[in-house]
């Protein structure tokens, strides 16, 4: 699932065009946000110097045309593009920024994509020249161009095997609404919350609230002049004071002395967690990570064992063996839906491909018909070499698949959109058949676990029963 936002860019107070295009430019190619450049792409200019670029041919607009541009004119244009976390990788989301742009486009303009992976979603940043590479019109923003994107950008996630939104409602929020209760909250929330879990406790002191909030899985650094909060070596520390509000220091200080009175954030009622992996505490000791880390792992281990003792409950008292069963059935019927998938999509491919010949093909025929009547002629080769190459490489296509008889573009057409509906309704089964296997795997893992079980004793074990 991807969402999109568009916003146009205009100069400001104190910032002229140069400026406003270089600040938005350097932001999105940030190296510590794109993998140090290597998930920044262009089209249409270098992407190390698109800022002047850019502005070079706003300068050819104005010489060309004569018009000046104006107060709130459009400079250029920002499309933010968000994916779901954990659904794409971020070649692949940079691969499909550079497709909704030329979607949009039409290859027009020039645009550069930068792919930012330093949240825990992948999201595109992609940065529009509203003036056109031929310098003689502009991209103009139009009414109802926020579902016209959505519309290319949802077909672009059904191309390559993403959900999309299903009932999007219009909104001039950020990206982040649409998940709703589904979206990962930032880490800033998520200690937020925890504090006022913590506070609630009622700690005696200032010492003993950090002692709390460390069982609870925050680690606490304090080497500092501020206090500093994160909830795993993945993250980078949190100043405390950044937290604001109600969340600084100074302020928890005050709610621990009952200084200051705060209602706590309301936490929305979420579905039953699925059942996560054990966390190999031994391994945590290893990596000398804190006591509060530790005792978290084991009330987080123990509530995964429960959440598969109740699924085995609820699933009439499952034994282990049924459990395999079944886990091997979920990951065969995964395996299954994912081949069919593949198949979908070469076969939408080569459609898409055959059509894209078939129409290059009827627009440079009449001039290899005349090329064929001057006798193959060097000279008129020559003057139409492009087209001429475009009909060659369109019949070595037809030769290439074995078609003696081109289909109609309607068929075509209607095969494709058969082909699309069949990919949506497998893609369908495929996510839920994703999510049963994980599931499964989960639990049978935690299982194994418990029950102290391993796939080599398990081998053994059924050579014991078949030599008995």
């Amino acid at each position: 699932m991807a969402t999109t936002r568009l916003m146009p860019l205009h100069t400001g107070k104190g910032r002229n065009a140069s400026t406003a295009i270089a600040t938005v430019i350097d932001y999105v190619e940030n190296p510590q946000k794109t993998d140090y450049g290597r998930l920044i792409s262009g089209y249409g200019c270098d992407t190390r110097t698109a800022d002047a670029e850019f502005l070079l041919s706003k300068r050819q607009y104005q010489q060309l045309t004569g018009r000046q541009r104006g107060t709130d004119d459009v400079i250029a244009y920002h499309l933010r593009q968000a994916f779901l976390p954990g659904e794409v990788s971020p070649e692949e989301a940079n691969q499909i920024g550079q497709e909704l742009a030329m979607s949009l486009t039409k290859g027009k303009n020039a645009f550069v994509v930068c792919t930012h992976i330093d949240r825990h979603h992948v999201h595109n940043h992609i940065i529009i020249n509203s003036t056109s590479l031929d310098c003689s019109r502009k991209f103009r923003n139009f009414w109802g161009s926020t579902w016209a994107i959505r519309r290319l950008n949802d077909k672009l996630c059904l191309e390559h095997g993403l959900s999309i939104v299903e009932k999007p409602k219009p909104s001039r929020s950020h990206y982040g609404t649409w998940l709703g209760d589904d979206q990962r909250l930032s880490q800033q929330e998520r200690l937020r919350r925890i504090i006022d879990e913590v506070l609630v406790e009622k700690p005696q002191d200032f010492p003993d609230f950090l002692k709390k909030l460390e069982a609870a899985g925050v680690e606490v650094n304090q080497e500092q002049k501020n206090l500093r909060l994160r909830l795993s070596p993945q993250n980078r520390f949190t100043r405390c004071n950044t937290l604001k509000g109600d969340y600084t220091e100074l302020a928890i200080r005050e709610r621990i002395a009952g200084q200051r009175t705060v209602q706590p954030q309301r936490v929305p009622k979420k579905a039953p967690p699925k059942v996560g992996l054990l966390v190999d505490i031994e391994a945590v000791m290893r990596n000398g990570k804190g006591s509060g880390y530790v005792r978290w792992a084991k009330v987080f281990n123990l509530k995964q064992l429960s959440q598969a003792v109740i699924y085995l409950k609820e699933h009439g008292d499952m034994d282990y063996a049924e459990l395999r069963e079944k886990s091997d059935a979920a990951t065969t019927r995964f395996n299954d839906l994912s081949t069919q998938l593949k198949t979908l999509e070469r076969q939408m491919t080569a459609n898409a491909e055959l059509q894209k010949q078939i129409v290059n093909y009827a627009k440079t025929r009449a001039v290899y018909v005349e090329y064929r009547k001057a006798g193959y002629s060097p000279k008129f080769r020559s003057e139409h070499e492009a087209d001429i190459l475009i009909h060659q490489a369109a019949k070595k296509h037809f030769d290439d698949i074995g078609i003696e008889k081109l289909p109609s573009m309607k068929t075509l057409r209607e095969n494709y959109t058969e082909l699309l509906a069949e990919k949506r309704r497998v893609y369908a089964d495929y996510k839920q058949a994703r999510s049963d296997m994980r599931e499964l795997y989960n639990i049978r893992a935690n299982v194994e676990s418990l029950l102290d079980l391993s796939p080599q004793q398990e081998a053994e074990k059924e050579t014991q029963k078949s030599r008995s």
